[in-house]
């Protein structure tokens, strides 16, 4: 799972190559790898969308969610633009079947990102809450017991 400048920067590398390819006169099949990693990358914006509207708690306290709110929402105006340029490229290339093919495999890679990667980063994300809640509790009841430890030291005199 990349973060928002990293998907940004490989799903515009992916999307030059997709044009190239294009230009070129290759089909959609053969540009495979590439459409994969804009997919990916695509897949990964909307999924980092989705966390910057409910950010962590721990991250939403630390007051870096609107940073990255920003570069999400950015990143997603760029992959906009990429995609109705994409859309004009392969619509006159191939027509509109090939549009519909290229929307198709787009789909089935997102799919599978989210069925994964996103699963993955999801799961992390909640070890690390329930560490903090952890630690904190851990803390606070330590800190419980050290006053109720010195009242009791202090109460009978040693």
């Amino acid at each position: 799972m990349l973060d928002p400048v990293s998907a940004i920067a490989l799903a515009s590398s992916a999307y030059n190559a997709i044009k190239k390819g294009i230009e070129f006169g290759r089909e959609l099949q053969d540009m495979g790898g590439q459409l994969s990693q804009w997919a990916s990358a695509i897949s990964d914006l909307e999924y980092f969308e989705r966390k910057a509207e409910d950010p962590p708690w721990y991250k939403a306290m630390s007051g870096n969610a609107q940073a990255e709110a920003m570069e999400v929402f950015a990143a997603k105006k760029k992959i906009e633009a990429q995609r109705n340029e994409l859309r004009t490229y392969i619509q006159f290339s191939y027509g509109q079947s090939g549009w519909e093919e290229f929307l198709r495999m787009e789909g089935d890679i997102r799919k599978r990102r989210q069925a994964h990667e996103h699963r993955k980063a999801e799961i992390k994300e909640t070890i690390i809450s329930a560490l903090l809640i952890f630690l904190m509790v851990s803390s606070i009841g330590g800190m419980i017991g050290l006053i109720i430890f010195l009242y009791y030291v202090n109460r009978e005199g040693y």
